[in-house]
């Protein structure tokens, strides 16, 4: 009616002509509603109001063997942000309801505002053969007039298949989803998602077939599992999972970058802007492709598993081999003894039997003496001058006012003055202490061999202390004067008695097996909770797997990053059985007075021996536990005890030669408790952070400096307020009134070489700040152990002995596995020092049986090569095994 039209247009001006506050349409007692029925691929350009509803009507024909996705596409061409458009969807099983522009909230509760939203629709199932399905878009608003466009079509390649690629579209508005469903017999599949581009930042869902779909940035996390994506991402799905044998494959761009690790957008604001203005973000869209892949079978699970047994017991059977030919070869060389020992028939003389049937060189060649006789070697390029191996004489001694050492007591009045051969002079002759000197001996803590082979050599451990020692009031001066000499032996440093460093040294294992409880213990239970949380919330940004080769078994989600360190236990273990066996071996020597293990070869203790073995195991499990679910909270679970395997590895190389002085279980574990708490802080608040890389680059200097000092005067100095006043005192006496060079030149040699090592690392650390400190740390470690294990054999073979077969053969096979194992570990599968996503970045497929990878291989060589590393330990100086300890240098 003309009336009613002109009334309206009267009543859209006055409104026009009122304040924004009362702008706002009012509803009247009478809407319009429209129902118009649409179409598929027809777009429908069209207006609505405040009192105009517009619904559209569309069927179509579902299958029951046949999945379409159906799409709803919109957008708003008015510019009305405070009065949006309302589009409801309304199914048979579910309704979907969305506003335009589409605000969507970001970090800081910032708002984006978008104007063109897509939408898939949830396809509910059908039971019947053909089924038409009917569906409405409603329309609405409270804006006067808004013009909009419409479109539905039916989604092309919804339903995914098998190892086919499909690329797409995607923005923080205009999601995707696809379906998958599992063939028969094929019961868990990797879906794996890429892209060319690392920005704009998006998240990968799978979700099970259930309406509605969650499918925006602020509710793609409330269901299912997820991760956020760069430009790669991988999931494995398991049939079991999904009741139904299948589930939806959603794609979400964020609103933001900043959980991917990219920068915050510029959020404009102008001077009459409001704060909570959104913001358009334009055309933020990415290009992806997605491919679902049959993952591995429960047989390759199997064999997988069997094939690491295979690996790491063979190393059982191996050790069994060599022992039982060892064994044949010890009864090969008894019998050959027993021959020697008896009279021939025709002479009635003991037969003589030639060295090389006993299994080593003639005595000239190698000059370390019969199973008989403890001989020295010859030293063709001794360091030390060319002066004897043997302590002060008395008389020199009792002049400086100190009652004498006890070698000195009996090199000059107890034994036979026998020339020392050297450098192009006779071989070392045994020296044979004389009856009259034996009680002086006994009295000044000597036992000769008549002595001790009275008595069984397991001597209680009870009230004996390693304090009970130093009874006498100048037992710190006669340390001085052993320790301070120029040229020291074994037996200089292997004074105390065996019970006591027994004692001392099992200390050691007591400790660390006592630290391994209280510290597993936990570290199991917190790892349990992590899998635990992850699997309720599906959240797989928790935890930095490689993604591309993450087997799952039962709970766990990579269960082959946690079979692959069974070989740190298995040869952890093996070690302890060979280090019992030896010892076994060893008490019996000592239970028959054999002169071999009495006063022959590097002191043999034990306990320093069973913690390596028992930290290796420790290293693997709790490995284990980190690849449980590695992240940035639990770093230190996979470091801890490679601290102290390079720790106790280099006490153990120390100890080879200074039995008496070496540092107690106490100290040791305290000083790698310190190390420990530095990694901590260091991975925490150390990035970026200048003032802790000063203060821990002096404390490293420091530290360094200290040790050499320690080192160098071999534990005979003091840190006390004199200290300053000493030095100066050793500087103008050494190097302005006269110009001497140190007097333990090997020493010297190798702490000058030492602190530049470690000064270097200092000043890198402190230049470039490496991100992973953690590593940086265990760097410094492994370089001090490599720098002094080299000293050694130089050393050892500058001393003019040798490296046996099995050593040398541990060696150069340790190296190669070294070498190959580093190789496997700088690959950098994951890193949970970038973000999830960029740390998904590095994923790469399984590299061996299509279940190990890069990082698994690397617990498998790194293993071995420590598991040769303590063999080379222990064997390194078998071939003293023969020579008497006062005729073994110390450096």
């Amino acid at each position: 009616m003309p009336g009613t039209g002109a009334a309206r247009v009267l009543l859209a001006w006055v409104l026009l002509a009122l304040p924004p506050s009362l702008a706002q349409p009012q509803p009247s007692g009478r809407r319009w509603v429209t129902e118009k029925e649409a179409r598929f691929d027809t777009t429908y350009a069209d207006w609505v109001g405040a009192d105009l509803i517009n619904i559209y009507a569309f069927n179509h024909s579902v299958r029951r063997n046949r999945t379409e996705g159906v799409r709803v596409s919109v957008n708003v061409l008015s510019d009305h942000k405070d009065l949006p458009v309302l589009f409801v969807v309304r199914q048979k099983e579910a309704v979907v309801s969305f506003q335009v522009p589409l605000i969507l909230r970001g970090l800081y509760q910032r708002k984006y505002a978008y104007q063109e939203v897509s939408r898939t629709l949830c396809q509910p199932q059908t039971k019947a053969e053909v089924e038409t399905q009917h569906f409405y878009v409603d329309v609405s608003t409270l804006s006067l007039n808004a013009s909009y466009q419409l479109r539905v079509t039916r989604v092309e390649n919804f339903v995914l298949r098998t190892n086919e690629r499909f690329s797409f579209n995607a923005t923080a508005a205009q999601p995707q989803y696809f379906k998958y469903e599992f063939p028969e017999g094929l019961d868990s599949v990797i879906v794996k998602v890429t892209s060319a581009m690392a920005f704009p930042c998006s998240v990968i869902s799978i979700q099970d077939i259930l309406c509605p779909v969650y499918d925006l940035d602020n509710n793609v996390a409330f269901i299912g599992m997820y991760q956020t994506m760069t430009k790669k991402a991988a999931i494995t799905v398991q049939k079991k999972d999904f009741p139904s044998n299948s589930f939806y494959v959603v794609v979400v761009v964020k609103t933001e970058d900043e959980a991917c690790g990219g920068a915050l957008p510029y959020y404009p604001l102008s001077k009459n802007a409001s704060p909570d203005e959104p913001v358009d973000q334009h055309n933020r869209q990415k290009m992806l492709e997605v491919t679902v892949s049959p993952a591995i079978t429960s047989e390759a699970y199997v064999s997988s598993m069997l094939f690491c047994l295979g690996i790491f017991l063979s190393f059982y059977v191996l050790t069994l081999l060599i022992a039982c030919w060892e064994s044949c070869r010890q009864q090969k060389r008894k019998g050959l003894l027993a021959a020697m020992d008896s009279p021939s028939l025709d002479t009635g003389h003991a037969r003589s039997i030639p060295d090389s049937f006993l299994g080593h060189a003639p005595y000239d060649s190698y000059g370390y003496g019969s199973f008989g006789e403890c001989r020295a070697p010859s030293l063709p390029s001794l360091p030390v001058g060319g002066r004897p191996c043997h302590p002060p004489r008395l008389a020199v001694l009792a002049g400086n006012g100190s009652s004498g050492s006890t070698e000195g007591v009996t090199d000059s009045m107890g034994s036979a003055e026998v020339p020392y051969g050297y450098v192009g002079q006779e071989q070392f002759k045994r020296r044979t202490p004389s009856a009259p000197m034996r009680p002086l001996s006994i009295a000044m803590g000597e036992r000769s061999l008549e002595n001790v082979a009275g008595r069984p050599r397991l001597d209680s451990l009870s009230s004996v202390e390693e304090d009970d020692y130093d009874t006498l009031a100048d037992i710190d001066y006669d340390k001085n004067v052993i320790r301070t000499k120029q040229y020291l032996c074994v037996a200089d440093l292997a004074r105390k008695d065996k019970r006591v460093l027994r004692k001392k040294y099992q200390i050691y294992f007591w400790n660390i097996a006592t630290i391994a409880v209280f510290y597993a213990l936990p570290v199991i239970q917190l790892v349990i909770t992590y899998q635990t949380v992850v699997n309720v919330t599906g959240n797989q940004d928790i935890c930095y797997y490689n993604f591309l080769c993450a087997h799952p078994l039962g709970n766990l989600s990579a269960f082959n990053n946690i079979l692959s360190n069974l070989g740190y236990v298995l040869l952890g273990l093996l070690f302890l059985l060979i280090i019992l066996q030896r010892e076994i071996n060893y008490n019996r020597a000592l239970m028959r007075n054999d002169t071999h293990a009495l006063e022959c070869g590097i002191p043999k203790h034990f306990g320093l021996f069973y913690a390596m073995g028992t930290a290796l195991m420790m290293e693997g499990l709790l490995s284990a536990c980190y690849h449980v679910c590695p992240n940035y909270t639990n770093f230190q679970f996979d470091t801890s005890f490679m601290y102290m395997i390079a720790g106790l590895c280099m006490l153990k190389l120390y100890q080879k030669r200074h039995p008496d002085i070496n540092a107690s279980a106490y100290s040791a574990y305290a000083c790698l408790a310190l190390v420990i708490f530095f990694s901590v802080v260091g991975v925490v608040f150390g990035k970026g952070n200048t003032a802790f890389w000063i203060v821990f680059s002096i404390i490293h200097i420091v530290a360094t400096l200290l040790l050499s000092t320690q080192l160098y005067y071999m534990g005979r100095w003091k840190l006390d307020s004199g200290i300053l006043r000493r030095i100066l005192h050793v500087l103008y006496t050494d190097c302005v009134r006269q110009c001497s060079g140190p007097m333990y030149v090997d020493r010297m040699v190798l702490l000058v070489m030492g602190n530049i090592v470690n000064w270097s690392l200092a000043a890198y650390g402190l230049i470039v700040r490496p991100n992973d400190f953690a590593s940086y740390l265990l760097a410094i470690g492994i370089c001090n152990l490599l720098l002094y294990f080299a000293f050694y054999i130089i050393m050892k073979l500058r001393s003019g002995e040798r490296i046996k077969l099995i050593p040398l053969l541990c060696i150069v096979g340790t190296s190669v596995v070294w070498g190959f194992a580093l190789f496997f570990f700088f690959q950098g599968l994951s890193t949970w020092q970038k973000t999830p996503a960029e740390s998904r970045e590095h994923n790469r497929d399984c590299i061996l049986l299509d279940f190990f990878d890069d990082h698994d291989i690397w617990h498998f060589l790194s293993s071995i090569a420590m598991f040769g590393s303590f063999l080379v330990l222990l064997t390194l100086d078998d071939d003293l095994d023969c020579v008497q300890r006062d005729k073994i240098y110390v450096f």
